[in-house]
């Protein structure tokens, strides 16, 4: 009789959590690098550089970040910037009347984009856990009344594109 198989890190409770870390960390710095592209105009090959670099797992201003899932990373990344004319329209389409995007604040804006990005590209990541990963994110910038705005327009849009 042989025994059976050690169950790998990623199936083990432990293992998830670490997932589940290392893809908040990804979201985050997605997130601050698409504000980066928008406001310096990066290319997208020396953005991901400089993430994967001097950012992804590294210690700034004497804390310690979180180490990113640097494929997944990569993926909302450009997949955003792939995107990003889908993604607005998307966007501005749930947006109250008489607003848009560019009256957005640019941090909101780039929230709001890789979150939607993941809604309309990553099936494999549940419509709750999107919202509520880029819901952390906007915490971390904004008090709760910019959290609501941003949780009404994902909901709205993950029953368009999920629906």
């Amino acid at each position: 009789m042989t025994a059976a198989p050690e169950p790998t890190p990623a199936a083990t409770g432990a293992g998830r959590k670490r997932r589940s870390v290392a893809r908040s960390a990804a979201r985050l710095a997605a997130v601050q690098a698409l504000y980066q592209r928008q406001m310096e105009g990066t290319p997208l090959a020396r953005l991901l550089d400089e993430f994967h670099q001097h950012r992804l797992g590294r210690e700034i201003e004497d804390e310690q970040l979180a180490d990113a899932e640097v494929a997944f990373f990569d993926d909302v990344v450009s997949g955003t910037i792939a995107r990003e004319g889908e993604i607005d329209a998307l966007v501005a389409a749930r947006l109250a009347q008489g607003w848009s995007l560019d009256r957005l604040d640019r941090t909101m804006r780039q929230i709001l984009r890789a979150a939607t990005y993941e809604l309309v590209a990553r099936p494999d990541v549940p419509v709750g856990t999107i919202i509520s990963e880029y819901l952390d994110v906007a915490h971390a910038f904004f008090d709760s009344r910019e959290t609501r705005f941003a949780n009404g327009v994902l909901d709205a849009v993950a029953k368009a594109v999920r629906a």
